[in-house]
């Protein structure tokens, strides 16, 4: 009796023990096709493991698997397949390398040097956004700081052509807008008065001549009339001062000094009672209707600067105003101390509304072709590298090596390492850069 009570306490001992093995077999093996994890980490500190699931101490995020084959749910699209003992070689189907008869090998979407793949959860967490790389335009604007300085060909001064003492003054202030023909003010003349009198005395002689039956003396005269009459207009005489002087025979010592040219007064030396010489500038007289415009150009942005390129000019004191300018001059020398190019601009500048010695705003239009361009905030600069990630597929990211040129605004120029169409990151590139570096 006790041998089967033995018995029957051992086949149930066994019995208890295969069941419960059962029970616990599935948990260690896990479900079919489940990949098995290795550690988990923190998404934005991935040197931080740990043995088991939750979440990060310092900051909070919740830890993921990393799984024992590192590779992805979804089955990655294949680009092409390589021999591993000859990179280089591609092929797009299977089989063989002629040259080494070695099998080919696939090369997945993220077998590149430091691809990584992030879950979309965490590329929410660390903001990943995306662009596209496009073909456009390669314009730009060059902003500089322009003043606003007189065209010098439309700059007149105002001379006496005779020693004397002014007497009345109209052009009176500095500012004033005069027309040409206007008179400025007026000039007392000794040496008018000695013409005037040589013009009278010659006047004089040919009508006594005009009896004489002496050959020649006629034609003397009108040439000795002649001949002062031309002395009075050199001193700017009016033609209708010389007439009314010839008609009335009476002497009038002032000249009348007019402008030559229209424009606004910008400099006076002339006032009343002051005596006057032929060398001395009374007036400097300027036409604002165009102005010159000269811009400060830094001298690596002076290649992108033509003569005959068109700028736009805005006015600091007036918001939302602009005129359009001509490059018509660049100076040959850089200025030493501020390391930039002048450059020569002509505007109209109706209403006067530019001034001279004005500062304002120029923004130069440059369009060189056509260009690969990317966000600038795409471009990660470690200064030995510039680095663009690719997205080739969902939830894998590459490293490309990329060579740029041109800064065009928000944008920049690939030369070299993009293709157009392809999808790159623009923002959280700094934490996928991380992540790169720690599986290189």
């Amino acid at each position: 009796m006790k041998r089967v009570l033995v018995v029957l306490l051992i086949a149930a001992a066994f019995a208890g023990g295969l069941w419960y093995g059962r029970r616990q077999a599935p948990a260690a093996a896990g479900k079919p096709g489940e990949r098995k994890v290795l550690y988990w980490v923190d998404p934005m500190h991935p040197a931080y493991k740990s043995d088991k699931p939750g979440i990060a101490p310092d900051c909070g995020m919740k830890l993921e698997p990393v799984y024992a084959d590192g590779a992805a749910q979804a089955e990655r699209p294949i680009l092409y397949y390589y021999d591993p003992a000859d990179p280089k070689f591609h092929a797009d189907n299977p089989g063989l390398n002629p040259e080494t008869g070695n099998d080919l090998k696939p090369f997945r979407v993220g077998d590149a040097p430091g691809s990584v793949q992030v879950s979309s959860e965490k590329q929410q967490s660390i903001g990943v956004k995306y662009g596209v790389v496009t073909r456009g335009a390669a314009a730009q604007t060059l902003r500089a700081v322009g003043k606003v300085e007189l065209d010098e060909r439309l700059v007149s001064h105002v001379h006496s052509r005779t020693d004397g003492w002014i007497e009345d003054v109209y052009a009176d202030f500095t500012g004033r807008y005069v027309k040409a023909g206007e008179t400025l003010l007026t000039i007392y003349s000794p040496e008018l008065v000695a013409t005037q009198q040589e013009f009278l005395l010659a006047l004089k002689a040919r009508r006594m001549m005009r009896s004489s039956s002496v050959a020649g003396t006629i034609s003397d005269t009108d040439s000795m009339v002649e001949a002062a009459r031309q002395r009075l207009k050199h001193w700017e005489l009016p033609d209708d001062q010389i007439d009314e002087l010839e008609r009335t025979g009476k002497i009038n010592g002032t000249i009348p000094l007019a402008a030559h040219h229209s424009g606004y007064i910008v400099d006076r030396k002339a006032f009343p009672h002051q005596k006057v010489t032929a060398d001395m500038d009374l007036y400097m007289l300027a036409d604002l209707s165009i102005i010159w415009v000269v811009a400060d150009v830094y001298e690596s942005d002076a290649s992108q600067i033509q003569v005959g390129q068109w700028a736009t000019v805005n006015l600091a004191y007036e918001p939302g105003r602009t005129l359009r300018a001509k490059v018509t001059y660049i100076l040959p020398q850089v200025d030493p101390q501020t390391r930039t190019l002048k450059v020569r601009l002509e505007a109209p500048n109706p209403k006067a509304a530019l001034k001279p010695d004005m500062f304002v705003d120029v923004n130069f239009d440059v369009r060189q072709g056509s260009a690969l361009l990317v966000p600038s905030e795409a471009v990660l600069d470690s200064g030995l590298k510039k680095t663009v990630f690719v997205a080739p597929a969902e939830g894998v990211f590459e490293p490309r090596t990329v060579e740029i040129g041109r800064r065009l605004g928000s944008s920049v120029e690939i030369v070299k390492g993009l293709k157009e169409g392809e999808k790159i990151v623009t923002s959280g590139n700094f934490l996928l850069d991380s992540e790169s570096r720690l599986k290189q």
